[in-house]
């Protein structure tokens, strides 16, 4: 992974038949954060997310930046609304 290289928390839906257990028994190199009966959220590179979706093996939906999620929660637990 690059120094520079943005992190994600995304949504991989399985498009093979294995479903997620299919997905979650493939050396993904992502952090899962929480697992559902169609789709997986996971904390991952930009060029890891790239590759699954070059190689088809999840479709790739980005949610928002680690950065920015950390941000957020900051602000919530400080009361912070803007």
């Amino acid at each position: 992974m690059g120094e520079n290289e943005q992190t994600w928390i995304a949504r991989l839906t399985p498009l093979s038949g294995g479903g997620v257990p299919a997905l979650l028994a493939l050396p993904l190199g992502v952090d899962v954060w929480e697992r559902h009966p169609s789709f997986l959220v996971v904390a991952a590179s930009e060029s890891r997310l790239a590759e699954l979706e070059r190689r088809r093996l999840a479709r790739v939906d980005r949610l928002v930046t680690t950065e920015r999620y950390v941000e957020a929660m900051t602000d919530r637990s400080t009361g912070d609304t803007g």
